[in-house]
């Protein structure tokens, strides 16, 4: 019995079918469009708050005629230098700027360590009063400034230290606000971590300032930025503290210039304020990344 072979023919390939399409993996075009006005509105928003500085450096550089003309100027004039030299003229503009360093400089740093070595006792230590102590500590925060002008006038001129460096540094030294932060922020440092050290035979100030300050660092930029800013801002006090006019701050020198409205110049008073703005950012600028890492040092945990 012979079964009969059986032949398959070839089949002819077909057409290739067409690649398939990549998906897309951006964001669709109705999703960005969607961003703009959020873009819009925050650059509106800039744009508002940086105009005030640019009519400042701009009027630096004009005339009083031409800084109140209409419609305003908007772009530099050519009496800058006329106005720092009124301005060198009258209240002496190297002078101030360097009695304002001294001072701000002095505040700043003595405020941070004073608020350093008191936030670590109140954080790290215990002790009898330590609640009742902070407690008061915290009530001088709603004690407005303007009530401590009296007593510490009459204090001041009990030491004899009126009209002088010492009258405006020392008052300055004690911020209640400061010391709160820097406890608050010492609280959250393990034990643990600073008990290790003293286990290898370190002191305090070793573990201070060899193990705090190098993980507070974020913190004590951002807050010395804020010390630094108020010293340097200070009006009312130098004001009452000073008396003669070669112990001026920057801003109680500007104000000197302040007289009647036809008396007053304007050129030289706005070229005086934007030369004070430029320590500030450049403080701010320097210390920017530390400045960022501080205020953000309570907002994630790990």
């Amino acid at each position: 019995m012979t079964s009969a072979a059986t032949s398959v023919e070839p089949v002819a390939p077909g057409p290739a079918a067409p690649p398939a399409k990549p998906a897309p993996t951006g964001p669709s075009p109705w999703r960005r469009l969607r961003g703009w006005p959020l873009t819009l509105v925050l650059a509106a928003v800039t744009g508002l708050s940086i105009a005030p500085f640019y009519w400042l450096v701009i009027s630096a550089t004009r005339s009083d005629s031409e800084i109140f003309s209409w419609p305003p100027k908007l772009l530099p004039g050519s009496h800058l230098g006329d106005n720092i030299g009124h301005l060198q003229d009258r209240v002496g503009l190297g002078r101030v700027l360097l009695n304002s360093l001294l001072v701000s400089g002095l505040q700043t740093l003595g405020g941070l360590v004073v608020a350093l070595l008191a936030g670590y006792a109140f954080a790290k230590f215990r002790f009898r009063g330590r609640t009742v102590l902070f407690a008061v500590l915290l009530s001088t925060l709603v004690v407005p400034d303007q009530v401590m002008l009296v007593p510490l006038f009459k204090m001041m001129m009990s030491f004899g230290l009126l009209d002088s460096y010492q009258a405006l540094i020392l008052p300055g030294l004690c911020v209640p606000f400061a010391i709160f932060l820097m406890r608050q922020s010492l609280s959250a440092m393990p034990d643990e971590l600073l008990d290790a050290a003293r286990v290898d035979g370190a002191g305090e100030l070793r573990v201070l300032f060899g193990i705090v300050v190098p993980v507070m660092r974020p913190v004590l930029a951002a807050l010395g930025i804020f010390l630094f800013l108020g010293s340097w801002n200070s009006f009312v006090w130098p004001l009452i503290a000073l008396r003669s006019t070669d112990m001026h701050t920057l801003p109680v020198a500007l104000a000197t210039l302040q007289g009647m409205k036809a008396n007053t110049d304007y050129g030289s008073i706005l070229a005086g304020t934007a030369i004070s703005t430029l320590p500030m950012m450049v403080l701010f600028l320097v210390l920017q990344r530390q400045f960022i890492s501080g205020l953000l040092a309570g907002a994630t945990k790990g």
